[in-house]
């Protein structure tokens, strides 16, 4: 099956609107067959078929299709699904790709739609159609989020929490330059990734010098007020011995320390603090 279908022919260019203005022009008795084709540039004979299927229903209206093809969900359904899919991303249950196409015969099948899935899942072309039929859409890789942190973001919590900072900011008549935020953050020594190189064409293996083969996490605590005053920083490597290299580079103020395990321990904040 064709995955990205280039239209090479100028068949059915008219849309609903001009076809549905050329049969009411019609109907009305203001214009003939012949000119209000011309007028609104929709095929001649197309629209005796339509205007046929007018006189005979009243109610009727301009249905544009595709021929033999037909959408498995109509408009409708199609926002109704988008919604669901982003609800649940949302709600940090997001489904896959195959999951999706799952949930797709699943709703085919129970509305007794007509559709070409078969095996329990939707094709994978039709998936990559709905994801271009809706762009807000995409696929991306999700970060991992504890059911604890999840649980506990929610808008009683986030409530006690502002109700209980606005107090105290209003009871000791607190300022910006008096509230301080602070927080620690993992530095990646060796990177997994690296950037291209040029090198002669043929070589089997092309390296470049880092300081390990393996990356190491390297631990920086962080603290700025509100007022954009910056405390100095303090490195933790993951070192049993200090070393003088470990000082050397640093911003001003800032200083380092080591521990076996290169993250942040309550004696050490204590020592930053």
């Amino acid at each position: 099956m064709v995955r990205r279908y280039k239209r090479k022919s100028s068949w059915q260019q008219w849309s609903e609107e001009q076809m549905q203005g050329a049969v009411q022009e019609v109907i009305n008795g203001s214009m003939g067959y012949k000119k209000a084709a011309n007028q609104f540039k929709v095929p001649q004979t197309t629209l005796e078929r339509y205007i046929k299927k007018k006189r005979n229903n009243p109610e009727y209206s301009v249905k544009k299709t595709l021929g033999k093809y037909r959408y498995v969900f109509s408009e409708d359904q199609e926002t109704e699904l988008v919604d669901y899919l982003t609800k649940l991303e949302a709600q940090l249950f997001g489904l896959t790709m195959n999951e999706f196409r799952e949930l797709a015969f699943a709703l085919a099948d129970r509305n007794h739609l007509s559709h070409p899935f078969k095996d329990g899942k939707a094709r994978l072309e039709w998936a990559r159609g709905f994801m271009d039929r809706h762009p807000n859409l995409s696929r991306r890789k999700p970060e991992a989020t504890s059911a604890a942190r999840a649980m506990g973001f929610n808008r009683v919590a986030v409530k006690q929490f502002f109700d209980l900072l606005v107090n105290v900011v209003d009871t000791h008549q607190l300022t910006g330059d008096r509230i301080f935020n602070c927080d620690e953050t993992g530095l990646i020594v060796n990177p997994k990734g690296h950037s291209k190189v040029i090198a002669k064409k043929g070589r089997r293996q092309v390296g470049t010098v880092t300081s390990a083969e393996r990356g190491q996490t390297v631990t920086a605590e962080i603290c700025f007020s509100a007022s954009g005053i910056y405390v100095p920083a303090m490195l933790i490597f993951p070192r049993k011995r200090m070393k003088q290299e470990f000082q050397t580079g640093l911003p001003p103020g800032a200083y380092s320390e080591v521990h076996e395990t290169g993250w942040m321990t309550k004696e050490l904040f204590l020592v930053w603090f």
